[in-house]
């Protein structure tokens, strides 16, 4: 949290949050079309961010896109202000979500956790069937390599997908991107979203950001707001205890 407030006292770092805020995925040299400073100023001023994960980063090509984490924020608004002020301030927050958002065509979500593991074992933990039956309630079916299909299957024995699409990218054990759908949109590209998996190892640990773009709209954006910190809470526990969570998260009420 200090590193969260020691990034915030800037006004540049401010204002790049707010730039990234207005449209997410920049590039260094969009970023720095509207900040009066050197590439290599701003990109100090990005280090100090990311540092307080604050904002994430994610490789397409040669370009490197920011992102803006909303999770410290989060967490700050929990602590220092929602419990003071919740009904009203989040009215508000809602107001404001939708004036936004009704600006945007296709919001995007971005969501970073660190995993005590390997990159191949949080790879596996994607693309296994069995093991995500276990933490994600779905067995994600498919041989992974680029152009293939991919599903979402219950694991009630009905033998129903959920969610289908498309293996885009398959770098095993960095990188994983695929197209989202309900099956009965498979058909129409316009209709699907996209999920990026960045797995990045820095020692010991695993930094996993997850990117889901191409939202169709605020319904979407809150449901997978929800979604996918509930599941990666449980792939997290899974990878790192052997158990997925006593509960399934997201039977939680409230989310």
């Amino acid at each position: 949290m200090d590193q969260v407030f020691k990034a915030l006292a800037d006004d540049t770092r401010r204002r790049l949050l707010d730039r990234l805020h207005e449209q997410n995925g920049q590039t260094l040299g969009e970023l720095c079309e509207h900040i009066a400073m050197t590439r290599q100023s701003v990109t100090q001023h990005l280090a100090v961010l990311e540092a307080a994960n604050l904002i994430s980063t994610v490789r397409r090509g040669r370009e490197k896109l920011h992102y803006l984490n909303p999770v410290p924020l989060h967490e700050i608004q929990e602590r220092w202000i929602d419990k003071f002020e919740r009904p009203r301030l989040r009215a508000l927050g809602d107001l404001k979500r939708r004036a936004e958002e009704a600006m945007s065509d296709k919001p995007s979500y971005v969501y970073v956790t660190y995993i005590a593991s390997t990159p191949e074992k949080v790879w596996d933990a994607l693309t296994d069937a069995d093991l995500t039956a276990v933490y994600w309630g779905h067995a994600n079916v498919s041989d992974w390599r680029p152009g293939s299909r991919w599903e979402h299957v219950r694991t009630d024995g009905s033998g129903i997908a959920d969610v289908v699409g498309t293996v885009v990218e398959s770098e095993r054990p960095t990188r994983l991107v695929t197209s989202w759908a309900a099956p009965e949109h498979e058909g129409e590209p316009d209709r699907h979203s996209r999920v990026t998996f960045d797995i990045q190892p820095h020692a010991d640990i695993v930094r996993l950001t997850v990117t889901h773009e191409d939202l169709d709209g605020e319904d979407e954006l809150r449901a997978i707001s929800a979604g996918w910190p509930a599941v990666l809470s449980n792939l997290k526990s899974l990878i790192e205890t052997g158990s997925p969570l006593p509960q399934e998260p997201w039977l939680v009420p409230g989310l």
